[in-house]
């Protein structure tokens, strides 16, 4: 391995003590804690082993409920409204904001099974798009472009993405952070902190982790969790203990079969309630299902298997599971 370098953004403080940045192999971020770095060879064994679940799947015609209404824009109250995948608009201390816009169907050929509950150009005034890592489904061209016209939005993210998407972008103002570093100077009071992910991010095959994936805490009247895309791992814990009181965490439920391919970079639907247990949140909202099919899981499973767990009187979380386009007041 190449020797070690520590990267941050020297210009913003840093919050968990010792940390000296991300490490980095050449020009490769990777993992302190699980050097996970992303296997075509796991892509490979995928593609061409038998799944289990076929038939299952196939005959799946579960699809999330979309509400077309486009009134929570009009709206002062701050809220969460569910846009599909990781996408969220959020208003908090009258500041808007959307996590990871992904609208239309992948790279033209994943299909997005889901509608917007309203236009793109129905957003207006957005203050700032959260970008957690630039894999396609997260970090999408087209959909940061258009959104891009009718909002001068400011991007928080991770390290060397801003660079990649103020490409795409003329004149759009970035910050990019590293683990455990708030970005500087928000609107509205607001402070938002870069934070861990078990994940791994890239474009093409050639730049494997060149840019940084990472989750985001946001606090402002209520403290908002943003998971972006990780594995089951320790960070939840490490994360509770430097944000003691989260009162709502959005966390993936899909794309989590089969083990071997899935299992180090996003969480079922068991795991994920483990991952709210351990962030000590008193909210969790499902996210990363329903709206592409990335995965060998049936489509409605991870709907089923969370409406089960949200009836079982053993877990004390509440568990929001939102339709596409509802409107959830935060106060």
């Amino acid at each position: 391995m190449a020797d070690i370098t520590y990267i941050k953004n020297e210009t913003l403080p840093v919050i968990l003590e010792g940390w000296q940045g991300n490490p980095t192999s050449g020009k490769r971020f990777f993992d302190p804690q699980k050097r996970f770095s992303g296997s075509f060879s796991k892509v490979l064994k995928w593609q061409t082993s038998a799944r289990p679940k076929a038939a299952e799947k196939k005959a799946d015609t579960w699809r999330v409920n979309v509400v077309k209404d486009k009134k929570f824009l009009a709206s002062k109250e701050d809220c969460i409204v569910w846009l599909g995948h990781a996408s969220f608009y959020i208003r908090i201390n009258g500041v808007q904001i959307i996590t990871d816009p992904v609208f239309y169907t992948l790279g033209g050929f994943v299909k997005r099974y889901s509608e917007l509950p309203c236009a793109v150009s129905d957003f207006r005034d957005i203050d700032y798009v959260l970008l957690s890592h630039g894999h396609r489904d997260h970090c999408d061209r087209r959909s940061l472009r258009e959104l891009y016209t009718n909002n001068k939005f400011e991007l928080l993210t991770g390290l060397n993405i801003g660079k990649l998407v103020s490409g795409w972008l003329p004149g759009l103002k970035y910050q990019e952070a590293g683990w455990y570093q708030p970005y500087a100077d928000l609107k509205g009071g607001l402070m938002v902190t870069y934070l861990p992910a078990q994940h791994w991010s890239n474009r093409y095959p050639w730049d494997l982790n060149e840019t940084l994936w990472g989750s985001m805490m946001i606090e402002g009247d209520k403290t908002i969790f943003f998971g972006g895309d990780s594995g089951y791992c320790d960070y939840p814990g490490q994360i509770q203990g430097l944000f003691p009181s989260i009162d709502y965490a959005m966390i993936g439920v899909g794309a989590y079969t089969p083990d071997f391919m899935m299992q180090d970079v996003h969480t079922s639907p068991w795991e994920a309630l483990q991952v709210i247990k351990d962030l000590g949140a008193r909210s969790f909202i499902p996210m990363h299902y329903g709206t592409y099919d990335l995965a060998d899981e049936p489509m409605g499973e991870p709907f089923r298997l969370l409406n089960q767990y949200k009836h079982d009187e053993g877990h004390k979380v509440a568990i929001e599971i939102l339709d596409i386009g509802v409107s959830l007041s935060i106060f």
